[in-house]
């Protein structure tokens, strides 16, 4: 099972959360921060990071109940990644939900003018 998660920039969040303290439509809401491109699987991650590389790494496939054994086995530090790792990139809490009107807001829809960081713009400074 492969799911998404959402990867923001620090200072697009600071750049959506100034919108928003001013913003009458986020007053009492939850602001999501969930641009479209931004939204990636583990694989989709990897695959940007090899073709800008221009190399393929090798992929090894670790079925969920190892990885709940590792989350388990793990020191208490480890643990806490692992843990995030698995919620993300293998059970989709991250983005598997519907926003809710009456208490969320989407930063895209609220603000389409905001140019934010892409994964591929951000992957760009590692290269």
């Amino acid at each position: 099972m492969s799911s998404t998660a959402i990867f923001n920039e620090e200072d697009d969040i600071a750049t959506y959360t100034i919108k928003a303290v001013d913003d009458p439509r986020t007053l009492n809401k939850i602001l999501y921060i969930k641009q479209p491109c931004n939204t990636l699987s583990f694989n989709e991650l990897v695959s940007l990071w090899e073709k800008k590389i221009g190399k393929t790494l090798e992929r090894i496939y670790v079925p969920e109940e190892q990885v709940l054994k590792n989350i388990q086995e793990a020191p208490v530090p480890l643990k806490f990644m692992l843990s995030t790792n698995h919620s993300a990139f293998v059970k989709g809490d991250h983005t598997n939900f519907e926003i809710e009107p009456s208490f969320g807001v989407e930063t895209s829809e609220l603000y389409p003018d905001v140019k934010y960081t892409t994964v591929d713009e951000y992957l760009n400074q590692f290269v």
